[in-house]
């Protein structure tokens, strides 16, 4: 049998980063989980920027003479409501479209903040080591001592509830799993024979952290960063179904959830598709995780 890595290696396209983003590639699409939810993903990041264009209604518009219409294609529907309105007559469609730019928005602040603070503490963590290495992970580890929505609705109660607190916190409860293993990677890195030769040539330790060890770090990273934006994403949508993030009538798919606690026996449209929604959103997420760790981790690639 044909080894895949002498599959990849007759790839049309020569050397270089063209060669690196094919091998790259095809472990990916061997995943076929990992390129459904890379469609699944893109499709959502696409109706998110487009949501004011294609969005019928205003997602905060009231239609008094619309009160929880069910979805259109069921009985009592309406056609200019396709998936129905909730208890203050806004239309469900409008609120899941703009909702999703909040939670990309989301995705994308949290893991953002996560990352670069992770890497900084991860990186002075590893390349020094001695007491900064011990105070700084016996830190992180305190951290990760607590379950990390209880943590984060600690510290939103503490700093008060709105969607940015709500960042802000699920920030803070991300950041110790990216300082771990940006300092595992460092420390497995830091001793190998191209630092120590940039070492010789004058680098000095801003240099060799962030220029000479860090880009060989980047692959866990970003596997670790595609899996926390899914967890950023839960997290937000369960402030906020707790009243503690997001704040009415931000179209939000928690918060639209906690609105809709009271009529889930009489309205399932109300309940049910905010929750499809969470739950699309973070599959797909998560089945692009594990391909990205597949074409990025050697050790993972399939024969």
């Amino acid at each position: 049998m044909t080894d895949s890595v002498d599959i990849v290696a007759d790839l049309p396209g020569g050397g270089g980063w063209r060669h690196s983003l094919r091998e790259f590639w095809y472990y990916f699409a061997t995943n076929r989980g990992a390129v459904l939810g890379l469609v699944v993903f893109a499709l959502l990041v696409v109706l998110a920027i487009l949501a004011p264009m294609i969005a019928p209604h205003s997602p905060t518009l009231q239609y008094r003479d619309a009160i929880l219409l069910p979805p259109a294609w069921t009985e009592g529907g309406r056609a200019d409501f396709l998936l129905g309105t909730d208890a203050v007559g806004r239309d469900m469609l409008s609120r899941l479209l703009f909702g999703a730019r909040y939670s990309l928005f989301i995705g994308v602040v949290v893991v953002s903040v996560a990352l670069l603070g992770g890497v900084i503490i991860g990186l002075l963590a590893g390349y020094f080591g001695g007491w900064v290495d011990a105070v700084a992970m016996r830190v992180m580890d305190i951290i990760l001592a607590f379950p990390s929505l209880l943590l984060a609705l600690v510290l939103v109660a503490v700093l008060g509830p709105g969607l940015t607190n709500a960042m802000i916190a699920i920030a803070l409860v991300l950041q110790p799993h990216f300082a771990r293993l940006t300092r595992a990677a460092v420390l497995a890195e830091k001793n190998r024979e191209y630092v120590t030769a940039a070492r010789v040539a004058g680098a000095g330790p801003l240099w060799l952290m962030f220029r000479t060890i860090l880009p060989n770090c980047l692959a866990p990273l970003i596997v670790q960063a595609t899996l926390s934006f899914s967890s950023a994403i839960l997290d937000a949508a369960a402030l906020g179904f707790l009243g503690m993030g997001a704040q009415p009538p931000t179209p939000e798919w928690g918060t639209m959830l906690a609105e809709a606690r009271e009529f889930i026996l009489r309205a399932w449209w109300v309940v049910t598709l905010p929750g499809l929604a969470i739950l699309i959103t973070v599959l797909a997420i998560n089945l692009m995780g594990d391909g990205l760790r597949d074409a990025l981790d050697p050790k993972l690639k399939r024969s």
